[in-house]
């Protein structure tokens, strides 16, 4: 069974698409989230169709008019969507002409649905990488405060995830504000890259009427027209790049969500996370989940999913236009949709937790974590070439080992029984404390180092 024409086709096509064909080639079942951006780019065209007397100025106000009563129709649920007029671009246009009639139709001249979808679709992903740039900075603000605020508190550092050397809870916190700083650079730096108009490019080739591209891009708050036309309507790198960097911060954040997994388990206790972000257990009474950071941790699936989607459609389409650049936005809208909500829940969890210090600085002086220092020390003190100092703390790590003790633990003659010019001096340097506050070096982890780059930070953030 066929439906009627789509008039918006014109009149190359005697019958209307049967309901397969209409089911895959609809996509008003998710465009329809740009539509404010769809009437942006729609006004902003009319306007500078009528600036160069393409339209007259009574029709650009008729649809000026119109376009705002469909969007309010839109942001109040009042709105139609109809799969039979595919996408946003034709069910706002359809609207449009039940409105205000005839003017109605002069609104698509000198345009196409390609470089409207570009400039939709554009104009969509800014705005989410502007949303990301603003939960990356609330994140980076919210582990500031941790810093800041546990500079001094000693926690072990790991590497393969045993206990390596003592570092600042407030270094630790730094990492990751390192991390989302690069983050932060890399939309802001994407942002400006996309921050190109396609509009005007029409179906690929420009159009012979006297448009003026300059003054749409600047409505539109684009630094310039895209300098190419079938660049301008084949291009989906703004997209791709806000899915690449959107992985990556999604990585970071899954690696954060993997520590305060382990963190505020049993076996480590170092946080408290807290109720908000914590559930029970249907069975098990005494059980605090940290559900929230397991599912940031989940988040990265969907996004790096996205991510290779987006990348599978368009390794191969010739320019410009091809149907299959429809299948470029269910997966960037998953993916923005996803990485906002791991933001927020992230910057919640970081506002929230509470660092236990105790055990914190328990673990921070077991399993031998100040053996460096101690082999820095035979270097210092008694000028000792560094691979010697390692056999001889070696030794000594192996002797506390065989006591069931720490390394301050073992008795200065123990010590001289391995090497006899050791001295006293040594045990100043085996406390975890005196460990991390010889880490001045610039980057280190000593406390006056981690107050030095949260100062530095805020000032960037501000």
């Amino acid at each position: 069974m066929t439906k009627t024409s789509n008039q918006m086709w014109g009149g190359r096509f005697a019958t209307g698409p049967d309901a397969i064909m209409e089911a895959i080639n609809a996509s008003i079942g998710f465009d329809q989230r740009m539509a404010a951006q769809d009437i942006e780019g729609s006004r902003a065209h009319a306007a500078m169709l009528a600036a160069t007397g393409i339209i007259t100025d009574t029709d650009a106000e008729a649809i000026r008019e119109g376009l705002l009563t469909v969007l309010s129709e839109i942001e109040t649920g009042r709105f139609e969507f109809s799969a039979a007029l595919e996408d946003i671009h034709m069910n706002v246009e359809a609207r449009l002409k039940d409105l205000i009639g005839e003017p109605a139709g002069r609104l698509h001249t000198g345009r196409s649905r390609n470089d409207q979808v570009a400039v939709d679709f554009r104009l969509w992903v800014r705005d989410q990488v502007d949303a990301a740039i603003e939960g990356i900075q609330a994140l980076m603000a919210a582990l500031l405060v941790q810093a800041e605020a546990g500079a001094a508190w000693v926690m072990p550092g790991f590497t393969h995830l045993q206990t390596a050397q003592p570092v600042t809870w407030g270094h630790h916190m730094m990492a990751y504000v390192e991390m989302l700083g690069r983050d932060l650079s890399r939309f802001q730096d994407a942002r400006e890259r996309m921050n190109e108009s396609p509009l005007g490019a029409a179906a690929l080739a420009g159009t012979s009427f006297p448009i003026d591209r300059e003054m749409t891009a600047a409505a539109l708050g684009f630094d310039r027209p895209m300098a190419n036309s079938l660049d301008a309507v084949a291009d989906r790198d703004f997209a791709l790049e806000f899915l690449s960097n959107s992985t990556i911060c999604a990585m970071h954040l899954s690696r954060f969500a993997e520590e305060l997994v382990i963190w505020s388990s049993a076996q480590f206790r170092f946080v408290a996370l807290s109720d908000r972000f914590s559930t029970g257990s249907s069975i098990m009474p005494q059980k605090k989940n940290p559900d929230a950071a397991e599912l940031i941790r989940a988040k990265i699936g969907r996004i790096l999913g996205a991510t290779v989607s987006l990348f599978t459609v368009m390794k191969g389409l010739p320019l410009t236009y091809s149907k299959d650049m429809q299948e470029d936005k269910e997966q960037v809208f998953d993916a923005a949709d996803s990485l906002m909500l791991a933001l927020a829940a992230m910057t919640g969890m970081v506002s929230d937790m509470t660092a236990n210090t105790d055990s914190l600085e328990a673990a921070a002086a077991g399993g031998f974590s100040t053996a460096t220092d101690l082999a820095d020390w035979l270097v210092r003190a008694l000028n000792m070439p560094f691979r010697d100092a390692h056999h001889v703390t070696g030794t000594l790590v192996a002797m506390a080992e065989s006591k069931g003790c720490d390394l301050p633990d073992l008795s200065l003659a123990d010590m001289q029984s391995v090497h006899s010019e050791i001295t006293q001096d040594v045990f100043s340097v085996l406390t975890v404390q005196a460990s991390v506050a010889s880490r001045v070096s610039y980057g280190g982890t000593a406390p006056t180092q981690v107050l030095a780059q949260v100062a530095a930070w805020k000032e960037r953030l501000a």
